[in-house]
């Protein structure tokens, strides 16, 4: 079966029920970077990927379940980008935290409307199982760089691991967002994201009593 606008059956590219699905993915994700995830709706992304506005039906329930799908796959490319720069812990485990924070922040840059499915979309991670995997998959990288590097710290003084992963994820999260804007509310810095990073997270783990 294939699906085509009256362009396409004028000789242009039809949409076969085997690759409409992925179409209207990579549509949401053009709309994405134009729009924002909550910037357009199903009718234009059926537009966008050059098919009826009744097409999309046959894969996607509605504009949050094409929205959702589109965080899922952000979610399971930022893991493995996440999980190289972790590398099991090599060489020690605060150079492969410091690794696994640059990673954040380029994935945030160089896959932005991904980035911006996966945490401006507005869509709870839990509402969905597998956008909930996925995205706990990603989280479970910086959980176990914090692991490593909690055992740093005394028994007797070593906070929780889970705590420290949260905190290391706000500081990641928070310096992403900063840089992401693209408009004029974004104030000059004076630093790279990646230093204000590293900053941040080092006056943070010096805290904890962790040296370098």
């Amino acid at each position: 079966m294939s699906w085509k606008t009256k362009k396409e059956s004028r000789g242009g590219r039809g949409y076969h029920h085997g690759n409409l699905r992925e179409a209207l993915i990579d549509a949401a994700l053009a709309l994405v970077s134009k729009k924002g995830p909550d910037g357009f709706t199903f009718a234009e992304a059926a537009r966008e990927a050059g098919v009826s506005p009744a097409a999309p039906y046959r894969h996607f329930r509605d504009r949050d379940e094409l929205v959702v799908e589109v965080a899922r796959r952000g979610f399971k490319r930022f893991a493995k980008r996440l999980n190289k720069a972790w590398d099991k812990g090599k060489p020690d485990a605060l150079s492969a935290l410091n690794a696994v924070g640059t990673a954040y922040l380029k994935f945030a840059d160089s896959d932005a409307a991904l980035y911006n499915a996966m945490f401006e979309s507005g869509v709870p991670p839990d509402s969905e199982r597998q956008l909930k995997l996925a995205a706990d998959e990603a989280f479970e990288v910086i959980r176990k760089a914090t692991d490593l590097v909690c055992e740093m710290i005394a028994k007797e003084n070593r906070p929780p691991s889970l705590m420290v992963a949260l905190h290391i994820w706000s500081q990641a999260h928070g310096v992403a967002s900063l840089f992401s804007r693209g408009d004029a509310a974004r104030r000059a810095l004076p630093m790279q994201p990646e230093e204000l990073l590293e900053a941040g997270m080092l006056i943070y783990l010096d805290g904890l009593g962790i040296e370098r």
